[in-house]
């Protein structure tokens, strides 16, 4: 008789009935922290089980036990009463807790990148009922986790339970977990492909995930790249620990969790690619006396306490290197405020550093419904030959040009409310970037309701605005609308509508006299 196939559910499904087993057991904001640890370990321990059935199939089996069979793989070894398999065995006895917590000590102890990244005796200490966390064990078992490697798996679990159970926290929308299709658009701009990456709000550590992805994908050699991060909050800080360790991405992340701001883990690095999702709109960043004489606003007025947005620029310019580049989201406002942040922004125009801004499509976040801008910010637009990747690229002089892109008319369905950016999509972006970096653009390269080169003097002319909208040709579609066609169009829908209402009531005041309380009009 052949064996029973394990039951496999969409991840949000999962998660979903994960966090079912926890209710009224665990308040919500705590739910991303007990299901967690477990993903890790279920992927840990998947992960081991998929090298060591390589070793089998390659004939190696006599080395299955052997450690640096796996580590040369970027695998964790982990000890038998590490493995998923046996806590799974063990799920119904009265001591998982003890068992699963031994089994992430292990781990830990056992493999020192992940120093200082799991929760210490949690599940023992949580107190929860033993059929409680064996049926939230059998919910997590039929996650599959190493289906698409290219996902971000820890920092989409985390997430999810944030959008869901834990904004009452106060984070930042947004802040942990930047989607997939974003980040890579951002690698696919920037190209990182040797220097130093550094991410000042790295949350979840997705953007490095993902410009590893980027690298190993275009051939490139992922040991000529460099990581750097900080992360305010201990919790992501840990996650961001464990979401690199399980890559075998090495990266220095500073020694504690704390504000970018206030304690700067990386003051004197210069940085040849920065990648970031800031929070949003961050209100009460600095106290009003705070960081008035900070060297970073060099040059700059000092960003106002009421928005950190112009904090984030002026951090990252200021940790760019000679010739670096940097791709970070902000909240749309950030393009045309006025105060400070025009005079900021203006500054910025006026160095020549803001290469591109581009509008993205609403709904690509888990936590927010809004559009939201990704900035391109360059160090040198001048002309000049770069070896990428092995290849020479020579990029023209942009200078006092800037580039103005809407994508709002692309992007997918995704997992029913959300919105995605293809690679067709990505790619198209991406194309048209890099051409307006190394081609001459000529007025017939605008086009219409998506891209527009702009000279420093539209730019002066429109008062240092950066809404791309100012500058992007709209077509007018009224000049040719059919109205007779749309009138009935739309005449046709709404008596489809009616009649369905008039369905509906006669429907509700049919049960109504039927239950003997007759409704009259």
């Amino acid at each position: 008789m052949p064996k029973a196939q394990k039951q496999e559910k969409s991840m949000e499904a999962a998660l979903w009935e994960s966090a079912n087993k926890l209710r009224g057991n665990v308040e919500p904001s705590e739910y991303k922290h007990v299901v967690l640890s477990l993903i890790f370990l279920k992927y840990a321990s998947d992960k081991f089980e998929e090298r060591k059935q390589e070793l089998i199939d390659e004939g190696k089996g006599a080395y299955v036990e052997m450690v640096d069979f796996y580590t040369m793989k970027n695998v964790f070894y982990l000890a038998p009463e590490s493995r998923w398999s046996y806590i799974m065995e063990q799920s119904k006895q009265s001591d998982i807790a003890l068992k699963i917590d031994t089994a992430l000590y292990t781990i830990e102890k056992n493999n020192p990148t992940l120093k200082g990244a799991l929760p210490d005796n949690y599940y023992s200490r949580l107190g929860l009922d033993t059929a409680k966390l064996a049926s939230l064990l059998d919910e997590i078992n039929k996650i599959e986790l190493t289906k698409d490697n290219e996902q971000d798996v820890m920092g989409r679990v985390y997430e999810y339970f944030l959008s869901n159970f834990a904004l009452q926290e106060g984070k930042g929308k947004g802040e942990f977990y930047t989607p997939k299709c974003i980040v890579n658009l951002i690698a696919e701009l920037i190209e990182p492909y040797q220097g130093k990456i550094y991410d000042p709000c790295c949350g979840s550590g997705g953007m490095f995930v993902q410009s590893m992805k980027f690298v190993e994908v275009h051939h490139g050699n992922t040991k000529q790249i460099a990581v750097f991060g900080q992360e305010a909050t201990n919790t992501t800080l840990k996650l961001a620990r464990m979401n690199l360790a399980i890559r075998g991405i090495s990266g220095n992340l500073g020694k504690k969790a704390v504000s970018t701001f206030t304690d700067d883990q990386h003051k004197d690095e210069k940085f040849d690619y920065i990648m970031a999702n800031p929070p949003f709109n961050q209100k009460a960043w600095r106290g009003e006396k705070e960081l008035l004489d900070d060297p970073r606003w060099d040059g700059y007025e000092v960003p106002p306490t009421s928005n950190a947005n112009y904090g984030w620029i002026l951090h990252m310019v200021s940790h760019l290197s000679q010739n670096g580049i940097a791709g970070f989201l902000l909240a749309n406002g950030a393009l045309s405020g006025d105060g400070t942040e025009l005079a900021i922004r203006r500054k910025l125009i006026e160095n020549d550093l803001v290469e591109a801004i581009i509008i993205l499509p609403r709904n690509l976040f888990y936590t927010t419904d809004i559009s939201v801008t990704l900035w391109i910010v360059n160090k040198n637009k001048k002309s000049r030959t770069v070896l990428q990747n092995g290849r020479p690229k020579v990029y023209r002089d942009r200078s006092g040009e800037i580039l103005f892109m809407d994508l709002r008319q692309m992007g997918s369905p995704f997992e029913k409310k959300y919105v995605e950016l293809t690679a067709e999509d990505r790619a198209k972006v991406a194309d048209t970037f890099h051409a307006w970096q190394t081609k001459e653009w000529i007025r017939e390269d605008n086009v219409p309701e998506y891209c527009y080169s702009a000279a420093f003097d539209e730019v002066k002319e429109k008062g240092f605005s950066l809404v791309p909208s100012k500058y992007i040709e709209f077509v007018n579609r009224d000049e040719n609308m059919d109205y007779d066609t749309k009138m009935r169009e739309l005449q046709a829908e709404l008596t489809d509508l009616l009649k369905q209402e008039e369905q509906s009531k006669q429907d509700l005041l049919a049960v109504f006299k039927e239950l003997g309380y007759e409704i009259k009009l």
